[in-house]
């Protein structure tokens, strides 16, 4: 995928999202970010106009189909038609199984799951009838193995996997390229939060890391494709 084109960020505003923002702007793309926290959004689009990035963004809960369509409709709007989607937005709650609530799982469910499908969903018809695009979901190595405590987050990321699967192999022969991303322990918020998760922020991956990983797979050439990648610390 060549820039300029629009790409839309989903979990923007920290770590991997955030890194992605600004790299995907850096190499000329217009950039459209969203999550959960409208003020959030507001500020990073400011930060990446002042970096001389063309940015616009809202707040949204990719949970939410009407949030979703809003927020899609308001960056194709202000910067073109969105030929990339970066499916970032997700949750770690890691907690014993029986610490674990229904709630828990449904939210965990709601932003990893079916938040990736509606974003999906809502970018398609535009990269169909110009028979090219990409998609880059953003999983884990937990969707190759599990974790103590990670019983939902695990089993959200087996399913992003199997869905990018089933979706690259519809998508490839109409020019459109869907890549899954396995990273390993990153140094975010998301993970420090984490009392079961302990890791050596000096030692594991940085958010930048990810984000050069998937401008790399976006700059491939149209006739290549990397259907998924697993990113670990060199030496962790």
């Amino acid at each position: 995928m060549l820039p300029p084109t629009t790409a839309l960020v989903t979990g923007a505003t920290h770590g991997i999202g955030r890194a992605t923002a600004f790299a995907l702007g850096r190499a000329g793309y217009r950039v459209g970010v969203c999550a959960r926290t409208t003020g959030k959004v507001d500020a990073l689009v400011g930060e990446l106009r002042a970096a001389g990035i063309d940015a616009a963004g809202g707040g949204a809960d990719v949970a939410d189909p009407g949030q979703v369509s809003k927020v899609v409709e308001h960056v194709s709007k202000a910067l073109g038609e969105i030929g990339v989607l970066i499916n970032n937005a997700g949750v770690l709650i890691a907690r014993p199984i029986e610490e674990l609530t229904l709630e828990d799982w449904d939210a965990t469910m709601a932003t990893n799951l079916r938040g990736l499908f509606l974003m999906t969903r809502a970018v398609l018809p535009p990269m169909r009838a110009r028979g090219r695009g990409a998609i880059v979901n953003v999983a884990s190595l937990a969707a190759r193995n599990g974790f103590a405590g990670g019983s939902a987050y695990v089993a959200s990321k087996h399913a992003v996997l199997g869905f990018g699967r089933a979706l690259m192999l519809e998508l490839r022969k109409e020019g459109i390229r869907v890549v899954t991303l396995c990273p390993g322990s990153v140094d975010t918020g998301m993970l420090r939060d984490q009392p079961m998760l302990k890791s050596d922020p000096a030692r594991i991956l940085q958010p930048e890391d990810v984000a050069d990983t998937i401008l790399h797979c976006l700059r491939l050439p149209e006739r290549a494709l990397v259907s998924e990648i697993d990113i670990r610390p060199t030496n962790p």
